[in-house]
């Protein structure tokens, strides 16, 4: 059974928690690249480790390596009176927006020692998110031609209520999804989410009508997320995990 690190990062600005994951990405391409050149034999080959990170970021849009510029609809000194930052990442999909009440997860696996399929990650991924939504009961499910998780997904009210974007080098995955739980869904209307104009986007606030707790959402998570992925996760204390 693959083993997994849990690393809560807390409150992180947008760009470190990148960082983070391309530095671990790296690791691992590393020693893939060692193995290539055999300048170790396999059966004493270190280990690709796996790590998952946990955060919440502050207000910041993020622009996928596909998206489009115009999907963000305020300039610069708008943004700045918002607060809010901008980062054009090497991610797929378009464009989203990252903020305070929101559950950010970040894989860094390496997809070989799972099932090398970046469609079945995904579906993936949303399954752990439609488990756990179900948990509060939130019945969820997927858009057929886009990514995240929906509500509603096959009627004309269908909304979004988890985004997700990835990278993946050599199967080694960074970026990852992004739960809304208690979002200010206002900084939404400054772009178009996603790049897909006649869809809406909820929380889970929103939802049920009352504030969630945004730490028994992210233990069902993680209950879920290892169920799916069939993986053991190694939890560090949010106040001890190292960057």
């Amino acid at each position: 059974m693959n083993i997994i690190e849990v690393k809560d990062l807390g409150t992180i600005e947008y760009g470190a928690a990148w960082e983070l994951q391309e530095a671990r990405m790296k690791e691992g391409l590393d020693i893939k690249a060692a193995r290539f050149r055999q300048e170790e034999p396999l059966a004493d080959a270190s280990p690709i480790p796996h790590y998952l990170f946990l955060c919440e970021h502050p207000h910041v849009y993020t622009l996928g390596k596909s998206g489009a510029l115009e999907n963000l609809l305020i300039n610069d000194q708008r943004m700045k009176a918002l607060d809010v930052s901008f980062y054009k990442t090497n991610r797929g999909g378009d464009i989203t927006y990252h903020g305070p009440g929101q559950m950010v997860a970040y894989p860094v696996l390496d997809l070989e020692q799972f099932f090398t399929d970046l469609g079945r990650y995904m579906r993936t991924l949303e399954e752990a998110v439609i488990l756990t939504l179900r948990e509060f009961g939130i019945e969820s499910g997927r858009l057929p031609g886009a990514t995240g998780v929906w509500l509603d997904p096959d009627t004309s009210a269908a909304r979004k209520i988890c985004a997700m974007g990835v990278r993946s080098s050599r199967w080694i995955t960074i970026h990852g999804l992004a739960l809304n739980i208690n979002t200010d869904l206002q900084y939404f209307n400054y772009i178009v989410p996603c790049g897909i104009a006649d869809k809406g986007v909820t929380s889970m606030e929103k939802e049920l009508g009352r504030r969630v707790d945004e730490a028994r959402v992210k233990e069902l998570f993680l209950e879920n997320f290892a169920l799916v992925f069939e993986a053991e996760l190694r939890r560090e204390p949010a106040a001890t995990a190292a960057i």
